[in-house]
Formats: structure tokens, C-alpha cells, sequence
């Protein structure tokens, strides 16, 4: 009988949980918060809105300049500017293609 009991506590866990488990592992959702964390501060990464710096590129114009099919394999040899405030950005490959997938959500 106490597991009867149990039951409906666990199945309530498994509808509250799930979802938010999937949506975690959304490659696009994951491609967004490392473009947020490593990124947002000089780009757009969004499908609106401006640049905060003047002059810095939106993401969502990137497949004018770039191969988005060589984009992550660029982000896992590590991307480089000719521009001096841009670090140097190096991916692993499931982060690179989890940013390459959420790149090509976002493209105009």
C-alpha cells in the first residue's frame, strides 16, 4: 500500500521534470547560451535587435560571410579576428555544433 501512495508523487516528478530535461538538452537552446555567455556583450545573437557595441555584426547575418556547414568545424579550430577586442573562441565539437545549430535558426 505505500507504494501506492508513492506513485503519483513520482509521477508527478517525471511530468515536472522531463520537459525542462528535454528542453536542456536542445542543442539550438545550448548554441544560445554559449552565444549569450561568450558573445551577447559585442553581438546581436538574436533574429532582431541591434549589436550593443556600434559597428559589431549581428549573428543573424553570419550565412553572408560564412559557410554555416564549416562554422563548427571553424569553432573547434578556434576562431580567430583580425579585430584586437575579439578574444580567440574555441569550441569542443558538441558545443560547436550546438552553436552551429542555433545559428542557423536565427538566419535572415
Amino acid at each position: 500500500m505505500r507504494y501506492v501512495r508513492f506513485l503519483p508523487a513520482v509521477s508527478l516528478f517525471a511530468l515536472v521534470w522531463l520537459p525542462v530535461s528535454a528542453q536542456a538538452q536542445d542543442p539550438a537552446e545550448t548554441g544560445r547560451a554559449l552565444l549569450q555567455q561568450a558573445c551577447a556583450s559585442c553581438h546581436a545573437i538574436g533574429k532582431t535587435g541591434d549589436s550593443p557595441r556600434p559597428g559589431v555584426p549581428p549573428f543573424r547575418g553570419l550565412s553572408r560571410s560564412y559557410d554555416l556547414d564549416q562554422f563548427p568545424r571553424q569553432l573547434q579550430a578556434g576562431i580567430v579576428s583580425g579585430h584586437p577586442d575579439m578574444p580567440e573562441f574555441k569550441f569542443n565539437e558538441a558545443d560547436a555544433h550546438a552553436v552551429g545549430v542555433y545559428l542557423r535558426s536565427i538566419q535572415e
